[in-house]
């Protein structure tokens, strides 16, 4: 039996910095990825969201299963800083992460900085 093409999550294992944001997505490690974005220790992954107004806790899974080696999380919130809902910071804090809003451009550049500062840093970023 022939079977259809298979998708699946995007998934780059490892960590790399961002080269280029914009038109919808990002360009890391000789890729790119047209949509939103998690970069977590263990690697980048797709995100679903597209709208920082509508940000839940389960959005943040993924982070707060890593929760052991992230020690800051970037999100950015698209082309407008946007507060991350009380729940989400509340649970966040719960696991010793600090977390900062601001607009995915500047959570790119930071992300970037930090990484190459091998802090513990991810980024939840909105893609523009």
């Amino acid at each position: 039996m022939a079977r259809g093409i298979e998708i699946r999550q995007a998934h780059f294992p490892g960590r790399a910095p961002i080269d280029a944001y914009g038109n919808g997505g990002f360009r890391f490690a000789d890729m790119s990825h047209r949509g939103s974005i998690l970069c977590l220790p263990a690697g980048i992954h797709g995100w679903e969201v597209t709208d920082a107004s509508a940000l839940d806790l389960e959005d943040f899974r993924r982070v707060l299963d890593a929760a052991g080696e992230i020690e800051f999380l970037l999100v950015g919130t698209g082309t407008s800083i946007v507060q991350i809902p009380k729940p989400i910071r509340a649970e966040l804090r719960a696991r010793n992460i600090s977390s900062d809003p601001m607009g995915t451009g500047a959570a790119v550049r930071t992300y970037n900085v930090m990484l190459a500062e091998s802090r513990a840093v991810a980024a939840a970023l909105i893609a523009v």
